[in-house]
């Protein structure tokens, strides 16, 4: 049919068991060719991530502490594998480079990524396929920006040779200096995406330890229903109020391509998981998920006529970005523009933005309100049905929530809510139940 990539997560590759599930599904299906693999992630409750090891490594170095007690636990844990599995790799020569830049003085980016690099080879090993680096194939600019077009055409030529392969996520290489270059936490999902667009790939298989995306967070909502199918815009208002599966910068890639993005369950390989596509199922469904953060802080700005004041939001805008702070929403109103901020970007400096908008500005009031939540519902049905608004602010009545801020997009596609810290767990119950 065509090229499958698949990324699999941190639990995915934790331990050999997971590894076994992991060949089993790659077996299952020929078109499966291209792996991307994560560090290994935590096997129980208590256990450590092999990034947050190699992050203590790191900081150990930093402060001249000693650090090889913490690299023969990441040692013992890739070895483990190696036997329980009886595959044919020898990891000392892999381990021992590490240890040799290490000693170095290695930089935070390049240790960081050796869990991938290592998990990469072994399961590489274990599968019997190639072994291809990332390095040099994913391109950064020198202010670690990522060279897509570049990185297209690496990607194109490198793996052109490999009929199957595996390929470490989460790191490539500055074109400039030729070092290594790290995405965020949970980069490996952009990695994947990059590989699938460059290949043309049939689908972008994301396998992790969930069977896809939810209606709501299972923290808050019991059982909630699974989501099926969901648009690439619909993903991107869910991500960005918190709904994490997927890293939100994966989507760009594979959306420019038109590639379908499966997210699946390692640990139910069979469950249908969730399709991530540019079609709208507008006419199936009214709203497809519900997500939301605490913490925001509500700035409003009041000043008569300020529907006649120009340059008003511009200064507002521009007071701002002397703090380094991107606004998360701007409601407005004939004589009022309010702000909302997350208390992290805030940083505690709220005091001295009041007191830059009191001087810049010259309003006739500024009043804050503090601990807001926002919650996002989604769904591209929304804007073709009558009453959808009327059925959430009546819902979130009926729960005795009180709303201190509504927002809304022309698009109509989602609908966002401020409410206060203490009621968001109880705000987000009565959307769920009024439109599941």
């Amino acid at each position: 049919m065509g090229i499958k990539v698949l990324k699999f997560g941190g639990s995915s590759v934790a331990d050999g068991i997971q590894l076994r599930k992991m060949k089993s599904i790659i077996d299952s299906d020929a078109d499966r060719r291209y792996i991307v693999a994560s560090a290994p992630g935590k096997r129980f409750e208590i256990d450590n991530k092999v990034t947050d090891l190699l992050y203590l490594c790191k900081t150990h170095m930093e402060q001249n502490l000693p650090y090889e007690q913490v690299f023969q636990v990441i040692r013992d844990r890739f070895n483990a594998v190696k036997m329980n599995l009886g595959i044919n790799v020898d990891m000392g020569i892999h381990f021992e480079e590490i240890l040799t830049n290490m000693k170095k003085g290695c930089s935070k980016d390049y240790l960081a990524s050796r869990g991938e690099y290592l998990s990469a080879v072994l399961v590489a090993a274990y599968l019997k396929v190639d072994f291809v680096d990332a390095a040099g194939m994913i391109l950064f600019d020198d202010k670690g920006r990522l060279l897509f077009e570049e990185t297209d055409n690496a990607i194109a030529s490198k793996l052109s040779a490999n009929k199957m392969a595996v390929i470490p996520g989460f790191y490539g290489t500055d074109v400039e200096t030729g070092e290594i270059r790290t995405f965020s936490r949970g980069g490996s999902d952009i990695t994947g995406a990059l590989i699938a667009r460059a290949l043309n790939a049939q689908v972008y298989e994301n396998w992790t330890d969930v069977s896809g995306f939810l209606m709501a967070d299972p923290r808050v909502v019991k059982n909630p229903k699974p989501i099926e199918k969901i648009s690439y815009k619909e993903l991107r208002e869910l991500s960005y109020m918190g709904a994490s599966v997927l890293h939100e910068d994966a989507i760009y890639p594979c959306r420019m391509a038109n590639i379908p993005i499966n997210i699946k369950n390692t640990n139910h390989p069979d469950d249908p998981g969730t399709i991530i596509t540019d079609e709208e199922e507008s006419d199936q469904k009214i709203v497809t998920g519900i997500a939301g953060s605490k913490d925001f802080t509500v700035i409003a700005i009041y000043k008569n006529m300020l529907s006649h004041e120009k340059g008003f939001v511009r200064r507002i805008l521009m007071i701002l970005e002397d703090f380094d702070i991107s606004i998360e929403h701007l409601p407005t109103g004939i004589d009022t523009v309010s702000v909302v901020l997350s208390d992290k970007s805030i940083d505690g400096r709220l005091d001295e933005i009041i007191e830059e908008f009191q001087t810049q500005l010259r309003p006739d009031g500024v009043e804050v309100f503090e601990d807001i939540a926002l919650i996002a519902t989604v769904g591209a049905g929304m804007n073709r049905r009558t009453g959808v608004s009327a059925k959430l602010f009546t819902a979130l009545a009926e729960a005795d929530v009180n709303i201190r801020m509504i927002d809304q997009g022309s698009s109509e596609m989602n609908i966002i809510v401020g409410v206060e810290n203490t009621d968001f767990n109880t705000a987000i119950k009565a959307i769920y139940r009024a439109f599941e």
